[in-house]
């Protein structure tokens, strides 16, 4: 799940089966219930069809729970983390570094950082698209040194300058399940 409409989604269909929750969150829904296997495969169909999926192996629930957290350090979270990435997401799953880099290379086929500048400069796209910031206000709001930082990476992800792409009405952002 990497989307609020996603938690809605799971909610839903958890309440269908009648099943007790706690919590659910960006990745994961804690359910009181035991589910036997055939419950879990009913459940993983339904919500299939909203394009998720169950997840019981430990390695994929821990690359979710990676997207996860970058996701929401992007997308929902105003402030500037005051460690670096690799520090903050080794205390937030409590795994070293390394490992989480490795297994998220292996599974997902690009490092963590590419998938967080990728979602950094859909941030910054929609911010862009948005039209209440300056560039200048972007930069700051999404945490880089200098303008020319966000325009020299926004140009190599995107082949574009940022007033280039503002230009662009045509050109549209990407969902976050699509990066």
């Amino acid at each position: 799940m990497v989307c609020i409409r996603c938690q809605m989604v799971v909610k839903a269909e958890l309440e269908k089966f009648g099943l007790h929750y706690s919590d659910v969150k960006l990745g994961e829904a804690t359910i009181f219930e035991d589910l036997q296997p055939e419950q879990l495969d009913q459940l993983d169909k339904a919500l299939r069809k909203s394009g998720l999926q169950v997840m019981d192996d430990k390695k994929s629930v821990l690359v979710e729970k990676i997207k996860s957290a970058i996701i929401e350090l992007v997308h929902y979270t105003e402030e500037q983390i005051r460690v670096n990435l690799s520090d903050y997401l080794s205390e937030k799953l409590n795994h070293d570094y390394t490992y989480l880099a490795n297994l998220f290379s292996e599974i997902k086929g690009i490092t963590i950082e590419k998938y967080y500048l990728t979602h950094k400069i859909e941030k910054v796209k929609e911010l862009i698209v948005y039209d209440e910031l300056n560039l200048t206000e972007i930069a700051y709001k999404m945490h880089y040194s200098s303008v020319a930082h966000l325009s020299n990476q926004f140009k190599k992800f995107t082949g574009l300058t940022p007033s280039h792409f503002k230009q662009l009405k045509n050109k549209r952002r990407g969902t976050l399940n699509d990066v």
